[in-house]
């Protein structure tokens, strides 16, 4: 919880968390600046009192702010304008005192030399991420196209995740093991999970991990214009069973 956090009051009031899988700004490949533009609305007829906090980030930042009736708050580049921090990588939690969360939209986008990216979209995580078998689809890594992998943990334990890299259904190319400490993120190329794949694309990486507060994501990169595409998990893939055993 971010609201009175160590406070001596009996009862901590009602509120509401979502997540937004991953903001940042970042230079990649070519000096490309990737950031990130976060708005967050107030459909209500009453004020929201709002708290965002970048967990994984150093010193993990937290902000503050009240969002007036039907009133509305946007960060062109959410880690610069709200935080003052010039580079950072992390998940952001959005966390809202009352019943109901404040309407949260993410978009990445990458500033180039001759302009700015379309925006990706960003799904919102509105309900508990602690699901043990998740699936990343429709991956590539080629000479056209890049993927970068995400595993988050905001638990308060390690949280260890296997990875299993498919063509096929249920049938592993190789698999990947990592550990990550508490508030950890892990942002990284596919081949560097995998170093021994061959180019292509299609593939599939189905994930287990048992530990609580845990996220997954991807990121497929055009290399030409570095347009993105942002991967939600699937839920509960079946071909994830016996991941765990595979990497011993």
């Amino acid at each position: 919880m971010l609201f009175f956090a160590g406070s001596a009051v009996a009862q901590t009031p009602q509120s509401v968390t979502v997540l937004v899988p991953i903001v940042g700004s970042v230079v990649g490949p070519s000096a490309i600046r990737w950031k990130t533009d976060v708005e967050l609305h107030n459909d209500t007829r009453e004020e929201m009192f709002v708290a965002l906090k970048l967990p994984t980030a150093p010193d993990q930042p937290t902000i503050a702010f009240t969002l007036p009736p039907g009133g509305a708050q946007r960060f062109a580049d959410v880690v610069a304008e709200a935080f003052g921090v010039d580079a950072a990588l992390s998940p952001l939690v959005v966390e809202t005192l009352g019943k109901r969360s404040a309407r949260v939209v993410a978009t990445a986008y990458a500033i180039r030399e001759d302009g700015v990216t379309r925006g990706e979209a960003i799904p919102i995580v509105y309900s508990d991420t602690a699901y043990p078998l998740r699936t990343l689809n429709n991956l590539s890594f080629s000479d056209v196209f890049r993927t970068n992998i995400g595993l988050v943990n905001l638990g308060e334990k390690e949280a260890t995740f296997t990875l299993g890299l498919q063509r096929l259904a249920g049938r592993n190319i190789a698999v990947s093991r990592i550990t990550l400490g508490p508030n950890s993120l892990a942002h990284t190329s596919i081949q560097s999970l995998f170093p021994l794949i061959a180019k292509g694309d299609d593939f599939n990486v189905v994930i287990e991990t048992t530990g609580p507060g845990t996220y997954v994501y991807a990121s497929v990169i055009e290399n030409a214009t570095s347009e993105a595409r942002f991967i939600a998990p699937s839920i509960g893939a079946t071909e994830a069973h016996g991941l765990a055993q595979a990497a011993q």
